[in-house]
């Protein structure tokens, strides 16, 4: 029989990197910027807040000397900090010098894998280890610390109560994303410069500023799913290109919640739970059958695409202005 107890907690770990991805490229695109750096971004992330880890474990006496709240602090702020200046660069190349958004997304993603395990490598190197990853296990073991309570519930705490706080984090920053999208002025503005930045323009609202916001708070979400993917679903430990696509999973959860935050809290981990369940459904030594069951997030991704494609309604379409750079003087 399949089991969903053990499921469906794996599932929303391997969906929480997707939701705070997806959440960040949302933002960024209802302020028209369209942000293909996002892999680069989660990866930057991953790796700064592994050298903000890795260096206050090593400024320790003892390992007895970890303090939980720094060992948590550290390695986020560091996370927070490297992807704001990822999503500076884009918008510093994107909407003040108003290059090509497409090029200079994918641009930052060859950075950010490149940049991620120049780095991991070094890190590796000056812990000494004989084998090609980095064990953060005591900072890790912080992050995935779970409610008490969890362990005394059955099936309701390991499927609601089992994960570490980045991933009640995750599912909070998305519902308070699609609630400043929906029910704010800051949102309207947001949606109406994403929309048609010369009228919103006209209005008096700050096309720049909303879109160095938007773009730089997108990124900041996207790269805290770069460190909960190696602090808590990887166990702390670090090895180069071990993030997969991951990356491009997220920009394609934005098109499937039709660019709604909220709804990608239950479309990520339906993403997940994809992802992983060539894992969970027999096939034997069949692997030519595993690898099929591995092809469905990517089948479900291109049918989604050419259902979102075929929609009519204005709502379900991206903002009119995505990807386009804004010239004030052609207004």
């Amino acid at each position: 029989m399949f089991d969903f107890v053990s499921f469906i907690p794996r599932a929303v770990m391997q969906g929480i990197p997707l939701l705070l991805g997806s959440t960040g490229e949302t933002l960024t695109e209802k302020s028209g910027n369209l942000n293909l750096g996002i892999p680069g971004i989660m990866y930057v992330g991953a790796i700064s807040g592994v050298i903000g880890a890795f260096f206050y474990e090593g400024s320790l006496p003892s390992p007895e000397a970890l303090n939980p709240f720094m060992a948590v602090l550290v390695p986020t702020l560091a996370c927070l900090v490297g992807s704001l200046l990822m999503g500076l660069l884009y918008c510093f190349l994107t909407v003040t010098l108003r290059a090509n958004q497409n090029v200079t997304g994918l641009a930052l993603t060859t950075f950010g894998v490149g940049f991620g395990n120049f780095f991991g490598g070094s890190l590796i190197k000056l812990a000494g280890s004989d084998m090609p990853y980095l064990a953060l296990s005591a900072t890790s073991n912080c992050f995935r610390q779970h409610l008490p309570a969890g362990d005394t519930m059955g099936w309701f705490g390991a499927i609601f109560l089992s994960y570490g706080w980045l991933a009640y984090a995750a599912i909070i920053i998305a519902l308070a994303a699609g609630y400043v999208l929906n029910h704010t002025r800051v949102g309207l503005h947001l949606r109406a410069v994403g929309e048609n930045p010369a009228t919103a323009d006209s209005a008096g609202i700050s096309v720049g500023r909303y879109k160095y916001a938007a773009t730089c708070i997108g990124s900041m979400i996207a790269g805290l799913g770069g460190l909960y993917y190696v602090m808590d679903y990887a166990s702390g430990i670090w090895s180069n290109n071990a993030f997969g696509d991951r990356g491009w999973l997220a920009i394609a959860l934005v098109i499937f919640t039709i660019w709604r935050p909220n709804v990608g809290v239950l479309a990520s981990v339906l993403f997940g739970g994809l992802y992983i369940l060539h894992m969970y459904i027999p096939s034997g030594m069949n692997l030519a059958v595993k690898e099929l069951y591995k092809m469905l997030p990517y089948v479900v991704t291109i049918v989604v695409l050419i259902i979102t494609s075929m929609r009519s309604k204005r709502e379900n379409h991206p903002p009119d202005s995505l990807g386009t750079p804004y010239f004030r003087e052609e207004r």
